[in-house]
């Protein structure tokens, strides 16, 4: 039996990570971690108000960090260090560099790091992986995906995500890291990123939208664009080949077209279930971990190369005028 302390108790984790967590048949609900413990109190579990103690009560095995991402970095460092796995929200941390200590930390400790890119469990996903492996449209050129939305009100997120110093920036970062991770789940090591950012609609203080050109060791080019000011909702996601096209759009769906068949794969109810059945199978039985904290960790250097392109054409904008 796995025994679970989870940091944060906002919508993630009460609506998709504890249900997941009481689902799964060999874990339990140890502890939460909360500024606010009264939210903790229908779960009858011990609630603490810092990570410290509730690591010296040493009565949980592994810890759930779902807390703004400026904190993923430190409270899995103490978390590893105090012996436990973690399992990591996305994206797993601020930058690449925190991301690589990280994984360091998990191999020094001989613990389990996993991050909740739960969109591999996708029975599509993987399907498509399959059939991209075994030629379905040749061989792969072009991965095109997007995720469009309007500016986030409070109603819809926490103010935490539009703060560049805790959220590290604004869509390319949220809606971003999924996207990017699903491209690098499926063709590998990115080489290459060039990126623009920008404020096209809205002047806070992250971008309202990301577009990304990936270029993968595989000679796939996958682009990204991911937006926060569109009235029209998008979930699109298309791969093109010598051979044929496959379309997983919309992502979030069960439908997936490919030359010569369309199949109809639905994600589990509850898109956390998998990928905490995945992380306790491969803590207690040594199972492959799908998103694991060292194959995870290049999304944020994807993230991290294009907000480094970002600005290098600003600077060459400005010193254009």
């Amino acid at each position: 039996m796995l025994k679970w302390l989870v940091i944060g108790i906002g919508d993630i984790t009460t609506k998709r990570v504890i249900p997941a967590v009481l689902a799964e048949e060999r874990s339990e609900l140890w502890g939460i971690v909360t500024r606010d413990p009264g939210k903790a109190a229908r779960y009858g579990v011990p609630a603490f108000t810092e990570l410290g103690p509730a690591l010296a009560a040493n009565g949980a095995d592994a810890v759930y960090v779902a807390s703004p991402v400026f904190l993923h970095s430190p409270q899995t460092l103490a978390s590893l260090g105090a012996a436990k796995h973690v399992l990591c929200e996305k994206p797993m941390a601020m930058n690449y560099a925190q991301a690589r200590s990280m994984v360091g930390a998990a191999e020094a400790a001989g613990k389990t790091l996993g991050v909740a890119y739960y969109r591999r469990t996708y029975p599509k996903v993987r399907r498509a992986l399959e059939l991209l492996q075994n030629g379905a449209v040749g061989q792969p050129l072009l991965a095109y995906i997007t995720c469009h939305d309007g500016w986030p009100g409070e109603e819809d997120y926490a103010p935490w995500r539009l703060d560049p110093a805790q959220a590290g920036g604004g869509p390319l970062y949220d809606i971003g890291s999924h996207r990017i991770d699903v491209l690098n789940y499926l063709f590998g090591e990115p080489q290459q990123v060039s990126a623009h950012l920008a404020n096209a609609v809205h002047a806070g203080l992250v971008e309202d939208c990301a577009t990304l050109v990936i270029e993968y060791r595989s000679k796939v080019r996958g682009i990204v664009d991911v937006r926060w000011n569109s009235h029209v909702k998008r979930d699109e996601f298309r791969i093109v080949g010598t051979d044929g096209e496959m379309d997983l759009t919309p992502l979030n769906g069960p439908e997936l077209v490919y030359p010569g068949g369309r199949e109809n794969l639905p994600p589990h109810p509850n898109l956390h279930f998998p990928c905490i059945q995945n992380f306790v199978a491969a803590v207690t039985e040594g199972a492959p971990l799908l998103a694991s904290g060292s194959s995870s960790l290049w999304t944020d250097w994807v993230t991290e190369q294009a907000v480094a392109s970002a600005a290098q054409d600003r600077q060459a904008a400005q010193a254009s005028r």
